[in-house]
């Protein structure tokens, strides 16, 4: 009989451990943007979740709700991309990756139109598919580069912009909108946008602290710098943004079982036993430090996968917090859950989050004088 009420005992304690709470999620902030919307097959997040973001920033300075052109800022990148691969004699990457800052160079000197101004898609489509168009802009840089007399032909740059013309559309000068007469440059002031007013925060050891460096990840083709602080601080940074009403383009890894955007959520279970069951229910997290966060860059098991947009944070029933980030892969409910959105834990966040991109003015004081803005 001792024997039986031991088992059970034990039996009912292995039970209780296993059978967890199903996630009940309350929001906390919850920032206005656009609907969330398909890159389709493509590799262009950078340019959606960047403009998703730039779209929230127009909403805050202006209060005006405005469908941006992604395919705009990616038929004017795909040129620089090439020349760079070219350039650079194939020994760069040539993807359809990329980082926000891409977008913000690309809004600083070709501005920004309406997404009904350029698509980037003909009538009979529907959605974007980039693989024939990226195949055949890589196999004019390769046949370049190749060139067996070893003098590039004047034509390169004029054939680029013709398949750039064919495959997305014909480039835009001037445009109607809402009855007025706007260039791309125009556009952007009229929408208050200033790409010199956001910046790149990331935290790494192997560069100094409150200083900006190249991080050297495959994506970042166009070798833009990040300024680089400890891990309290970008956390810190994204908190006070989100605060005082700025929402947050995020560059981070997706490639983890603990990531699904079927189930909605993102996280680091302590016992790597659990990560099917996190999906589901709340499980204790793993305490990210920032040298376990280093290592895991620096074994590649920390890559940049993807470009979300963080529109706000939420709470579980045990008050653990959470952030509303803003996918870009449709609302499908059979592959999305959340209407599209993810809810990563802060465990998440910290381990998982290769750099934010904030307005000026989202950055906490103290940092700010910490690295001479």
């Amino acid at each position: 009989m001792r024997s039986f009420l031991s088992y059970f005992g034990i039996l009912f304690i292995s039970v209780s451990v296993s059978a967890q709470d199903a996630y009940q999620f309350t929001p906390i902030i919850d920032l206005e943007t656009t609907p969330v919307i398909s890159q389709g097959r493509t590799g262009t997040c950078w340019s959606f979740s960047s403009t998703s973001f730039l779209e929230s920033e127009v909403i805050r300075l202006t209060g005006k709700q405005i469908d941006l052109s992604e395919m705009y800022t990616v038929r004017n990148t795909y040129p620089k991309k090439l020349e760079n691969f070219v350039m650079r004699q194939g020994k760069a990457q040539f993807s359809e990756g990329g980082l926000a800052h891409d977008v913000l160079n690309s809004v600083a000197q070709y501005g920004l139109v309406p997404n009904d101004t350029f698509s980037g898609l003909f009538t009979s489509e529907t959605s974007h598919n980039h693989a024939e168009l990226v195949a055949v802009l890589k196999a004019m840089g390769e046949t370049y580069i190749d060139n067996p007399a070893r003098k590039l032909s004047k034509k390169w740059k004029p054939a680029t912009e013709a398949v750039l013309d064919i495959y997305l559309g014909q480039n835009v000068s001037n445009f109607n909108y809402n009855g007025k007469s706007f260039t791309p440059e125009s556009f952007r002031r009229e929408l208050k946008i200033v790409p010199e007013d956001y910046l790149t925060i990331t935290s790494f050891t192997h560069a100094p602290f409150y200083s900006s460096f190249v991080l050297n990840i495959p994506d970042n083709w166009s070798y833009g710098s990040m300024y680089n602080v400890p891990l309290n601080d970008m956390i810190a940074t994204v908190d006070n943004a989100l605060a005082n009403g700025f929402t947050v383009e995020l560059d981070c890894d997706v490639s983890e079982k603990t990531f699904s955007s079927k189930s909605g959520v993102a996280v680091i279970p302590a016992n790597a036993a659990n990560n099917t069951e996190a999906l589901n229910a709340i499980y204790p997290e793993r305490i990210v430090t920032q040298e376990y966060r280093q290592d895991e860059f620096e074994n590649f098991n920390t890559t940049d996968d993807h470009l979300m947009h963080i529109t706000g944070s939420l709470k579980d029933q045990n008050g653990t917090k959470y952030y509303k980030v803003k996918n870009s892969w449709g609302t499908d409910e059979s592959r999305n859950a959340n209407g599209g959105y993810v809810y990563f834990s802060e465990a998440y966040m910290k381990l998982k989050a290769i750099s934010v991109t904030v307005h000026k003015d989202a950055i906490p004081k103290t940092t700010a004088r910490k690295l001479k803005l």
